[in-house]
């Protein structure tokens, strides 16, 4: 079983989609049983929130649940407990290294580098959760042709 960990800052927009689209997909290409798949901050200030409205609605748009959801923190202990550490963006990169230390820093990656590249669109500055919606589609779609 391959266990992936999605992080983000808060654990309320990019990342709770992230989880959710990857659940929906496994499930739908029959893989869900090979996979743990979850999400957690790097900081506490989200802590016990639910998905952001905006990015539950874009979920909602294209046949997600994403109901009971609460952010998370992301723990020095995870880093025996995952496989994969999938961040947003560089600065969540930087801060999942600095959190799990050595032992989970060389699991740690962008979730756009298996898809050529970049940062995750952040939907709370920009407002738009489609378009970071699109960009996690599309780091996951490259993430699976990987494993």
């Amino acid at each position: 079983m391959t266990k992936i960990l999605f992080i983000c800052l808060g654990n309320i927009c990019r990342i709770p989609m992230a989880e959710f689209v990857m659940k929906d997909l496994v499930e739908k290409v029959g893989l869900a049983d090979e996979f743990q798949i979850d999400s957690a901050a790097t900081c506490r200030d989200e802590i016990g929130n639910p998905v952001y409205p905006p990015a539950r609605a874009v979920l909602k748009a294209h046949g997600i649940s994403c109901e009971g959801k609460r952010a998370a923190l992301l723990r020095f202990s995870d880093a025996e407990k995952y496989d994969l550490f999938a961040c947003m963006d560089e600065s969540n990169l930087r801060s999942a290294k600095r959190i799990l230390g050595a032992a989970g820093a060389e699991k740690c990656k962008k979730l756009l580098s298996f898809a050529g590249g970049g940062d995750v669109s952040d939907p709370w500055y920009t407002r738009d959760f489609e378009r970071a919606y699109e960009d996690i589609c599309r780091g996951i779609e490259g993430l699976l042709k990987t494993l």
